[in-house]
């Protein structure tokens, strides 16, 4: 055990005043905090900052102008280019000149529908220098998810590009981004769309600006100056997926989260200055805010900006390579994308031929890791390999080892153990804390730490609902229990929402959409193990009268889903069957399904109300998998 984590752990917990004073003294204040918590405002309540300044400017000042900030590799343009804190400065400059001629200013709401390209880093670090609100959507979702979020942030302005590039497809987003508009009530004044050279966009006069028209246009534009923003102000809204399919807006404060991530690179990843960060993500989700935009620029480390995937661009190697070609010090990824590798190349061979440079440590987030794929990657790599776990609403992990504070135990199956600033417990239905090995519900006690979500955009209720069923807890809506030596285990979610290759997908918002498809009658969605993605979407429809000899209704229910949520939304089978397994009370049993549909053993609970049900849908599953073998 380490006693560096030890005796912070203890100290945030029994004397959080001290530690997260201390913590924000690596953060350059406009206005220093007196203190570190306020019940009414949250943390450091009188301090105030502006985040750019602090992942920019205070940098170039010190001197490390010519430091590497940003390396954008995109194995799916080939091109490789690297940004210096003194280049990024002079572009996020720029973008802020245009984004406050086109009348945006503190407050106001940006929406970014954008893909993994260094303007999408420019113009969310702009926004945070004029005090505006940016909300990134991640460029894989529908039109229809794009609507609801505009009329949930009312930007004043969209910025896009003409498109995202998914292997070795182009994705147009300018035709997601009209579509959603001709939906939307609310109307931004502008869409900014950034022209890129593998697919060309139309533009419609007078809404539509050329992006780089308008830089050339705001040239001459002096850099607006920095915002001084309060700690509690907010810097960004990112929509996570809620189950009755009205995403969830999580509100990021800026001062929290500053001094948050600062003090995490340090203590959990022993990344500072000068040192490489590749964070395997995407900016749209939150693993992207926190760990390829914002942390490793506010430690003045350089952060690897990645367009392309784990296997196919090219091979299963391109992992291995980037490390290699960049130093990378600390690599961040998804359990799935390890799969997706070991799948491909499951002697290890491209990692055994490329190696991994000066690599210290694998961590895996954004799904449960199986402890089958973490002892490959450790075999092969002779690394240490870390799950960590953390939510959009926490913005940081929760449960890691924290290796910098020299920590190093780790168990395969466990996310590790609280980080400092948590304070963890399992709690039954009523409420009381359950002993070691006992399932039940993952609570944080209150005051979540610095950089955690204290609202929900537009929705505080929502919020004030996480902490309703547990009073004094934050109610995770994960399961999972502490074992004899103290590590934490997170084993599922409590509610409908699965996740995909990293993705938190509602299967309440997908039942939603099938149900709503000609001729279903009923159906059910649940979350089925995949060796690749962790999880995959599988519909269980029963079809109206007159439907059941329409062999179109799987590619209907399926092609529906995909019309609303995208393609992440990962749906690709859709059974037909004759019922749903039901209670007496006619309770779906989607535990039961699940079981069913993972070929895992199975037995009729008694309050089942035709035992005969599951057994048929077994047949169904065995049928179709004839099919495909």
């Amino acid at each position: 055990m380490s006693e560096l984590y030890t005796s912070a752990w203890q100290e945030s917990i029994e004397n959080r005043e001290a530690f997260w004073s201390r913590a924000a003294g690596a953060v350059e204040w406009s206005k220093e905090p007196s203190r570190a918590w306020d019940d009414a405002r949250g943390w450091f309540p009188d301090g105030s900052l502006n985040t750019a300044v602090n992942a920019i400017d205070r940098h170039v000042a010190a001197g490390r102008g010519d430091a590497a900030a940003i390396i954008y590799d995109s194995p799916v343009t080939d091109t490789v280019e690297t940004y210096s804190y003194a280049r990024l400065a002079d572009e996020v400059g720029r973008v802020a000149a245009m984004l406050a001629r086109l009348g945006v200013g503190r407050g106001d709401r940006v929406i970014l529908y954008m893909p993994m390209i260094p303007q999408t880093m420019f113009a969310m670090l702009a926004c945070a220098r004029l005090g505006a609100v940016h909300s990134v959507v991640f460029g894989g979702f529908a039109a229809h998810e794009l609507a609801k979020r505009i009329d949930d942030a009312t930007p004043r302005l969209i910025l896009t590009a003409s498109a995202g590039v998914e292997g070795s497809r182009r994705i147009a987003y300018k035709p997601m981004v009209d579509e959603a508009l001709r939906t939307s009530n609310h109307q931004p004044d502008h869409v900014v769309l950034f022209q890129r050279d593998v697919l060309a966009a139309e533009l419609v006069a007078p809404r539509d600006i050329d992006w780089a028209a308008m830089i050339e246009e705001t040239r001459a534009d002096p850099v607006p100056p920095p915002a001084e923003m309060a700690a509690d102000d907010p810097l960004y809204i990112l929509y996570t997926s809620g189950t009755t399919g009205t995403p969830k807006g999580v509100v990021r404060e800026n001062g929290g989260h500053a001094v948050a991530l600062t003090w995490s690179m340090a203590n959990i990843y022993g990344v500072g200055p000068g040192d490489v960060f590749w964070a395997a993500s995407d900016v749209g989700w939150v693993v992207g805010h926190s760990y390829i935009v914002y942390a490793p620029l506010l430690v003045g480390a350089t952060t690897v900006l990645f367009e392309g995937k784990p296997v196919g661009t090219p091979d299963a190697g391109t992992f291995w390579r980037t490390i290699q070609r960049h130093g990378v010090k600390i690599f961040f990824t998804a359990p799935t994308a390890i799969r997706a590798i070991r799948k491909e190349d499951p002697s290890a061979s491209f990692l055994r031929e490329i190696g991994t440079g000066p690599l210290q440590a694998v961590f895996l987030a954004g799904e449960r890791a199986d402890p089958d794929t973490i002892h490959w990657l450790e075999e092969h790599s002779a690394l240490p390999v870390i799950d960590h776990w953390w939510q959009t609403e926490l913005g940081w992990p929760g449960v890691a080892t924290c290796h910098a504070l020299g920590d190093t135990r780790r168990r395969a199956g466990s996310a590790g153990f609280p980080v400092p600033g948590y304070e963890f417990a399992i709690l039954g239905d009523d409420g009381k804390e359950l002993g070691r090995d006992q399932s039940g519900f993952v609570a944080v006690r209150e005051p979540l730490p610095p950089g955690a979500f204290r609202t929900l955009w537009n929705n505080h209720a929502g919020w004030e609902k996480n902490f309703a069923a547990f009073p004094g807890w934050y109610e995770t809506g994960d399961a999972g229990y502490i074992d004899a030596d103290g590590f934490v285990h997170i084993m599922g979610r409590t509610d409908d929402i699965i996740n995909v290759a990293g993705h938190r997908l509602s299967t309440g918002q997908m039942e939603q959409i099938v149900a709503a498809q000609d001729g279903v009658a009923e159906c059910a969605v649940i979350g089925a193990d995949d060796a690749i993605k962790g999880m995959v979407p599988i519909a269980f429809v029963v079809p109206r009268a007159g439907f059941d000899a329409d062999a179109s209704l799987p590619a209907r229910v399926i092609a529906g889903v995909r019309g609303e949520l995208g393609a992440v939304a990962a749906l690709k089978t859709a059974y037909v069957v004759g019922a749903l397994p039901k209670t007496r009370s006619g309770k779906i049993l989607r535990n039961l399904l699940r079981r069913i549909a993972n070929g895992e053993a199975w037995t009729c609970p008694p309050t089942i109300d035709d035992p005969a049900i599951p057994a048929a849908i077994e047949s169904v599953i065995r049928q179709d998998s004839a099919k495909v073998a």
